[in-house]
């Protein structure tokens, strides 16, 4: 079964790449820095803990949460499972194709054999949209193909992986109601929204503040490491090419400023929208000094890095400070 009326969202971030490609079944044509920052996506976490290889950089808020805040401003009906049972979690997801209901679901992308380099990361998203006797047919991210495929097998493994941000075979569906909404309104409040939630992390690991802790934290990783060189390059290949923590975050976002002021003419969205073109540069920066750090193992790199992050973190809290006053 495979529903060929598939409109696939063309995304470069995973999560807005499935629930775009659901909203486009639903007729909801919006670009995907839109879908960001109506999801009040911006953020920024960093975690290390000791079963960790090494700490992770987030430029996003937390998985889940994004989707989420999309649909209730859009005032759609979001419906989420999770199950611990492999056979049910299939059996689900099956019925829907069935009645040509296209699926969100989140996994680990390791499993997925179109990966040419695979990786564990538990927060993954994709769209399912079809499955015959040996495989299972997915909508990813531009970056992975868009319109690909993955074995039965490796499809289980995946959404059934534990770890750090799994969940149990989460799968998710939108729909319309009969609501309907006001996408300027809708821009104001999830900035204001986004903003001040970054500007008041609960914990002294997200946000700006989880920012100037990475600036110090990442000296003591370089000194504690085994493993100089597949550490930070790993690290820094996952923050600039899988996206998880680099510039991506801040590309989208700066995008959706600029959208955001073609729309609605607010001055401050184009101020804030030229700041984060070079906020956006400084995130490149920090991944290739990561990156130099891992190929030489010389710290003057990582030192450079420290200070750049610092610097992100006083210019991203100014901004966001002014826009949650919008």
């Amino acid at each position: 079964m495979i529903i060929n009326s598939i409109k696939p969202f063309e995304g470069n971030h995973c999560e807005t790449t499935a629930t775009g490609t659901l909203l486009n079944q639903n007729n909801i044509f919006l670009s995907e820095p839109m879908l960001f920052g109506i999801g009040e996506g911006l953020g920024f976490i960093f975690w290390n803990m000791k079963s960790m290889n090494f700490p992770f950089f987030g430029g996003r808020i937390k998985p889940d949460i994004l989707t989420q805040n999309i649909t209730k401003h859009l005032k759609l009906k979001l419906d989420v499972v999770e199950t611990s049972s492999n056979k049910r979690a299939w059996s689900d997801v099956k019925h829907l194709l069935d009645n040509e209901i296209v699926v969100g679901i989140k996994l680990d992308c390791y499993y997925l054999e179109y990966f040419s380099k695979p990786f564990h990361f538990a927060g993954h998203y994709i769209a399912l949209y079809g499955y015959d006797n040996k495989n299972v047919y997915l909508i990813d991210t531009k970056q992975q193909g868009i319109k690909v495929k993955t074995s039965l097998e490796s499809f289980v493994k995946a959404r059934s992986a534990k770890g750090s941000m799994s969940s149990k075979n989460l799968y998710y569906t939108i729909n319309k109601t009969s609501k309907t909404y006001d996408i300027k309104e809708i821009i104001i409040a999830a900035i204001k929204n986004n903003a001040k939630a970054y500007i008041n992390p609960p914990i002294q690991n997200i946000g700006y503040k989880g920012i100037f802790k990475a600036s110090n934290e990442i000296i003591k990783w370089f000194n504690l490491s085994n493993n100089i060189e597949n550490e930070f390059i790993q690290c820094a290949n996952l923050m600039e090419k899988a996206g998880t923590g680099g510039s991506l975050f801040r590309n989208i976002y700066r995008d959706f400023l600029k959208e955001s002021y073609d729309i609605l003419n607010v001055e401050l969205l184009n101020k804030s929208y030229i700041e984060f073109i070079e906020i956006a540069n400084l995130w490149k920066d920090v991944s290739k000094l990561f990156y130099k750090t891992g190929k030489t193992k010389n710290i003057k790199y990582l030192m450079e890095a420290s200070e750049i992050l610092k610097r992100i973190s006083e210019r991203e809290k100014e901004i966001m400070e002014e826009l949650s006053r919008i």
